[in-house]
């Protein structure tokens, strides 16, 4: 029996899956066709009806492979495009999405007060008229920033010895040279943005994980939420968090007031927040369960987090995840038939890190009295107050761009719940609430001290984007914020990097039908692009090959006579402030490379300035 020689080709014909654009699926698919289809179809050309044919199977391949590439290269979040699913990426790697953050400030605030005389004959400020300045006080800078007092400051508060925790001074005397007046101050912590209260109806049906958006960009800090039934609302990390973790004012054994104990409050009405990086508004999700069904599952008991043994008298060691403390089968309440109010700080950015001496005007002062004052004396302490901020304010920056934030997505998916490497450690810095300041470059390294405890050095921004150093404030919130994810037996000494300023000297050769003049502004533009402090890290080295490949592959260079050379910028030069930190470029030479010492940080501080060429 004859066979089918020409079935048997078609079954045994190679099939090539290498094409991937038009030309090639064309010039394949007209292969197969002249191949396998001789007698069927001859003319392939543009304008018949085989071209026609090959067109479009051509088309519909390259349509399909771009989009097949496309999508491959969306699941990737470092070569992903297209804005919604790089946002996707970032909830999915738990990276937060925060806007401008604001500055934080250590201010000052004065008053006056009347003085009086104890049983022991001592001079001392009136108690009575010592007051309260509470949270909430507004205050104003030079360039009209708001600042926000955060903490409550208790001008009667006494140490062990009933004396004042506020520093006291005389400032007036009677004509028997009796103290008669007494000038208080205490420090209080201040942030940047303005606080704002709005209201939002909600209506008698139950829907679940209902979201709200504040109207105002950059909100930084959600402070209270309280419905009509006065209920409050916890922020949580998910809404499978069923407790928070709190803190309240606590008194050791010696009687002085230390800063707060950590405690346990149950929450059931809770909301999350994230900020979308296009609009830079805040979504509040709250919970899902509906209160008219309420079980004891939402509501949690804080002693039912014992290990319940079940009247045994021993146990063996056991393995525990300190996560599973904030975990529950349900998602809290929304909210229905009530009002919610919900009081929240919003604005940051660079221009909030005011200098030293510029926050001096009180717009809203809160001010209370424990004990009840003569109105004389409560009139003259509430008009005597004053404020200022001798140490600039540090931490405010703008708000951070997707390619920012696409740039830390690896850090964050190699991170954890606790902050076993550095790397975890670097990444919960960068992740601080914005509410508590902004670390803009850390570093850590081995202590030479101490061999079980690391150097964590951080720096921050000035008004102007130069480098600052941090303000203590931003320090102490960085400690206790890191304190709730290190392990109990590591150590970290946080400390300021130091800054070196630095400059640049070259000389080349112009082409003779090239403009000099030209030619080195060229240069220094092209330098001032890679020196600047967006690509420096606290202990990268200046790479000396990179200079001179930047020079020499100018268009108009065509050599260098000499190396270009690194010098060192400090002190004040014509009202340019660079610093007292110096070093010497050549002892920091190493392999073509100038190293930084440790903790340190090089800065092109004032780019028209620092860089300098000759042309010949």
């Amino acid at each position: 029996m004859p066979k089918d020689i020409q079935k048997q080709i078609k079954k045994e014909k190679d099939r090539n899956y290498l094409a991937k654009d038009f030309n090639s699926f064309r010039a394949d698919l007209l292969d197969y066709a002249r191949t396998f289809f001789p007698d069927q179809i001859n003319d392939f050309s543009d304008a018949s009806v085989g071209g026609l044919l090959l067109d479009m199977a051509a088309f519909v391949g390259d349509t399909l492979s771009f989009y097949l590439d496309h999508q491959f290269n969306e699941l990737n979040p470092l070569t992903a495009v297209e804005t919604n699913n790089l946002i996707r990426h970032l909830q999915s790697a738990g990276v937060k999405v925060v806007g401008a953050s604001p500055a934080v400030c250590e201010v000052l605030f004065s008053i006056r007060v009347p003085s009086e005389v104890t049983t022991l004959y001592e001079w001392r400020p009136r108690r009575s008229a010592l007051p309260i300045i509470t949270a909430g006080t507004i205050l104003q800078a030079n360039n009209g920033i708001i600042f926000n007092l955060v903490e409550d400051l208790d001008f009667g508060i006494t140490d062990s010895m009933n004396d004042l925790n506020a520093h006291s001074k005389i400032t007036q005397t009677d004509s028997n040279g009796n103290p008669s007046e007494y000038e208080l101050q205490l420090r209080g912590l201040c942030i940047s943005g303005q606080e704002k209260i709005v209201t939002f109806n909600i209506a008698n049906a139950h829907v679940p994980f209902r979201e709200i958006i504040i109207p105002d960009p950059d909100v930084s800090d959600i402070i209270t939420i309280k419905d009509s039934d006065s209920n409050n609302y916890y922020e949580v990390e998910s809404l499978t968090q069923d407790v928070v973790f709190g803190g309240s004012p606590t008194i050791d054994s010696n009687g002085e007031t230390v800063e707060q104990d950590m405690e346990i409050i149950p929450a059931p009405r809770r909301f999350i927040k994230r900020m979308s990086p296009q609009t830079r508004l805040t979504t509040l999700t709250f919970g899902g369960g509906n209160a008219d069904t309420l079980d004891d599952d939402i509501i949690p008991d804080p002693s039912m987090l014992a290990l319940p043994l079940y009247g045994r008298k021993t146990f063996s060691r056991f393995v525990i995840d300190p996560n599973s403390l904030l975990q529950t089968q349900t998602l809290g309440i929304a909210p229905r038939n009530t009002s919610l109010s919900i009081k929240y700080r919003f604005g940051g950015g660079l221009s909030h890190n005011v200098g030293q001496n510029s926050i001096r005007t009180i717009t809203n002062l809160k001010m209370m009295f424990m004990n009840t004052p003569q109105p004389a004396h409560a009139t003259s302490v509430r008009a005597s107050a004053s404020v200022n901020n001798d140490k600039l304010a540090g931490g405010g920056l703008s708000a951070p761009t997707l390619e920012d934030l696409r740039a830390i997505i690896p850090k964050i998916r190699q991170s954890q719940g606790r902050s076993v490497s550095r790397a975890d450690t670097i990444a919960r810095i960068y992740t601080l609430p914005s509410r508590f300041g902004r670390v803009y470059r850390a570093a850590i390294s081995s202590s030479s001290i101490n061999p079980l405890a690391a150097n964590l050095y951080v720096i921050g921004l000035d008004n102007n984007g130069s480098l600052a150093i941090s303000p203590d404030a931003l320090k102490k919130n960085l400690s206790r914020y890191l304190n709730q994810y290190r392990l109990i037996s590591d150590a970290l000494d946080i400390l300021d990097a130091r800054v070196l300023n630095f400059g640049v000297i070259f000389t080349v050769v112009s082409h003779p039908n090239s403009n000099k003049e030209l030619v080195v502004q060229q240069v220094i533009k092209r330098l001032r692009g890679i020196l600047t402090i967006k690509n420096f890290q606290i202990n990268q080295p200046i790479v000396m090959a990179d200079i001179i490949n930047l020079i020499i592959n100018t268009e108009g260079v065509i050599s260098m006579p000499q190396m270009p050379r690194i010098i060192a910028k400090y002190g004040v030069e014509e009202n340019r402030d660079y610093g007292v930190n110096t070093f010497t470029p050549e002892n920091l030479e190493v392999r073509g490379m100038i190293i930084a010492p440790p903790g340190s940080i090089f800065q092109l501080k004032y780019p028209d300035f620092d860089i300098t060429g000759t042309s010949s």
